[in-house]
């Protein structure tokens, strides 16, 4: 599956638009990873327990996405963007990456 952020493919031509696919997953963070994190901010560094959440939360995401164009018969995905919300409030620090783009068939 081609994902890309452009609107277009270049040289390729679009021979179907199927609309809007999405992608979500969730990012608990807890206690001791808040802990440790604040612990590196203070002394410098990256948090790289978090990177790495926010990597595989990205990732299934866009499997979800990229499985919901498939299913819509498309080979592509044009104008992807990905998007992070901090739901707070009663979700605690519940981070929630959101994926959505263009679901096309183009001419290979």
């Amino acid at each position: 599956m081609l994902v890309l952020t452009s609107p277009t493919i270049q040289g390729k031509e679009i021979t179907k638009y199927y609309g809007l696919v999405t992608g979500d997953a969730l990012l608990g963070a807890n206690l001791y990873k808040d802990l440790f994190s604040g612990v590196r901010d203070v002394v410098g560094g990256r948090t790289s327990k978090y990177e790495e959440e926010l990597t595989t939360a990205r990732n299934l995401a866009m499997k979800s996405m990229i499985e919901k164009a498939e299913q819509e018969g498309a080979n592509a995905i044009i104008g992807t963007r990905v998007a992070y919300h901090n739901l707070g409030g009663t979700m605690g620090n519940t981070i929630m990456v959101t994926i959505i783009g263009t679901a096309v068939t183009y001419q290979e």
